[in-house]
């Protein structure tokens, strides 16, 4: 069964379903995964922003005034930055791209060449049979020319309630940005989770404040978000493709946003010229190829234990 479509504005969507999930994908916007709807369940664990409709935006757009929350991937960078000789706009090239598309059985392919950094990008989505999960397979080439540094990063926006808990085999951990974090003495490298007398996974209750987290050290490639109804979100992955973690978190602190963003990602810091110097950052050469796949899952933790 091919999936269904419809057209939020100027943007068509592809919903794939099957009996636990109902999954939204917006082409248009970078292949942008707007809703991951658990229908046992009867829970969206993405975060969206009520504020913001669905739109498209033009390259160069300051992405935090315009964040609509889902699930974005920033390539090839994060801040606004010249790599290679190259000025890249604010969170990368694809979340203003518009990708083309292709649907099948139950599952969409969206792909494109990035115009400024020739990096031809592909995802394949589908969903698992007899499960509440979602396979994304990629394939990332160079087709710049030339060596190629960039970074990769998922960016899974999720819904949250005090008392929820980060869940990541990451041993250390160290703030990204003091301005973005409510923690404010604890700068240097910590082990994960505890900083200043608290445990940094603990999600707390609306009070004002982000926290903005590397975390590395992952021996394994799972990054998780749990409440205590047992609602579980995972992302499982290869963690030689994405060695790092971020964790973006607001609790009211950016935006009035209530929201915690999981972020595995190629490279550490968030500059890619810095990660670069640091042998932290991803790198293609000509022609060369990146291939690797990546599951979520959006269910109970019982049955992800049992998988």
């Amino acid at each position: 069964m091919k999936p269904a479509a419809q057209h939020i504005n100027d943007a068509e969507v592809f919903i794939l379903e099957n009996d636990n999930l109902e999954v939204s994908v917006v082409p248009a916007i970078g292949g942008k995964i707007l809703s991951i709807y658990n229908k046992q369940l009867k829970h969206e664990f993405l975060w969206t922003n009520e504020n913001l409709e669905l739109k498209r935006h033009g390259p160069g757009t300051e992405y935090d005034p315009n964040f609509l929350g889902g699930i974005d991937e920033l390539i090839p960078n994060d801040i606004p930055e010249i790599i290679d000789g190259i000025a890249y706009p604010d969170h990368g090239e694809l979340w203003t791209t518009s990708l083309h598309h292709e649907t099948g059985d139950n599952k969409i392919k969206v792909y494109g060449t990035l115009k400024l950094s020739g990096l031809y990008y592909s995802k394949t989505i589908s969903l698992v049979e007899n499960s509440p999960a979602v396979h994304l397979q990629y394939h990332i080439k160079n087709n710049s020319g030339k060596p190629i540094n960039f970074m990769w990063k998922l960016h899974a926006a999720l819904n949250i309630m005090a008392e929820d808990k980060i869940v990541t085999p990451a041993k250390k951990a160290k703030v990204a940005d003091p301005e973005y974090s409510r923690f404010k003495k604890q700068l240097k490298e910590f082990a994960w989770p505890h900083i200043e007398n608290t445990d940094a996974s603990v999600i707390p209750a609306k009070n004002g404040s982000m926290d903005f987290m590397y975390l590395y050290d992952v021996p394994t490639g799972e990054m998780q978000l749990e409440n205590k109804a047992g609602h579980f979100f995972s992302y499982k992955y290869d963690p030689s493709i994405f060695p790092y973690q971020w964790l973006f978190a607001s609790y009211g602190g950016f935006f009035d946003h209530y929201v915690a963003i999981l972020e595995p990602c190629t490279n550490m810091p968030i500059s890619v010229n810095e990660a670069q110097s640091l042998k932290q950052s991803a790198f293609l050469e000509r022609g060369a190829s990146l291939e690797t796949s990546v599951t979520i899952f959006a269910g109970e933790k019982k049955n992800y234990i049992d998988k």
